[in-house]
């Protein structure tokens, strides 16, 4: 065995190690990001859930944008007033007024009651799969609810849950983070305002005869809410209503005048 040459393949892989150790160190040092202390600070308090309901990718991404003032203290929907105070008091200034709290909603009440089903489904109980079936679904309404709880899956806050074959939203739980909006293959979920009452429960943009075969709540499309709401929040848009929030009062009107009660 050659001791000496083991001796100086030794030395030389150490010498390399140390120089590749030395350079490392010095390009920590040249390429060292300074770190932002108040991003630092709101990064602490904010909650984590890294959700996206802020609009920012995820709470780091929401931290940068409040410490560079490009996002307001309250901009956090899971944290609430609570998290807002905090990140106010690390800016040294007052928290914003929150803003109009938004929750999801599911526009359908086609359960299993009053939707028509036009074959047994067997497959993986998922909405995007069971969707690309047959009539895009083994419900007889090619707009409503499937049922199969994809929204369910992804919502991290436990507001929705299954009930009767469509998806319910406890608007007591929401955040309106939107994962549910963007998940639903039907594109049935948006965000509304929490305080009010009213609103369309269906998606279907049939006519009427045709919807009545399919679900026995489903719109008409006969324009009678539109044409009784007092406060002109309606319209008509591809056979459905449409409610303008901002005019609406909670008057109630356009679901006691609904001949289908397709309006909560």
């Amino acid at each position: 065995m050659d001791v000496t040459g083991t001796l100086v393949a030794a030395g030389i892989i150490g010498g390399v190690g140390v120089l590749v150790g030395l350079l490392l160190g010095k390009a920590s040092r040249v390429f060292k990001v300074d770190e932002n202390e108040t991003e630092k600070a709101v990064r602490e308090v904010l909650p984590g859930n890294n959700c996206g309901a802020c609009g920012y990718p995820g709470c780091d991404g929401l931290a940068k944008a409040i410490a560079a003032g490009e996002a307001p203290t309250n901009a956090c929907p899971v944290g609430g007033p609570a998290v807002a105070e905090k990140v106010a008091a690390i800016l040294g200034g007052g928290a914003e007024q929150p803003t109009e709290r938004m929750v999801a909603l599911v526009h359908c009440k086609g359960d299993c009651d009053k939707a028509q089903d036009v074959y047994a489904y067997v497959g993986p109980e998922v909405c995007s799969i069971a969707g690309n079936t047959p009539n895009g679904g083994p419900k007889a309404c090619t707009f409503g609810c499937l049922g199969y709880g994809e929204c369910m899956a992804v919502c991290e806050f436990g507001a929705i849950s299954l009930m009767d074959g469509i998806a319910v939203v406890d608007p007591e739980k929401c955040v309106a983070c939107g994962k549910c909006v963007a998940t639903c293959p039907r594109h049935l979920i948006t965000l509304v305002p929490a305080d009010k009452k009213h609103h369309i429960m269906c998606g279907s943009k049939e006519k009427g005869l045709d919807v009545k075969k399919a679900c026995s709540v489903g719109c008409l499309g006969c324009t009678m809410c539109a044409k009784q709401c007092p406060a002109g929040a309606i319209e008509m848009k591809d056979n459905l209503p449409v409610i303008d929030y901002e005019k609406c009062v909670n008057c109630g009107v356009c679901a006691m005048k609904c001949p289908a009660k397709s309006i909560s």
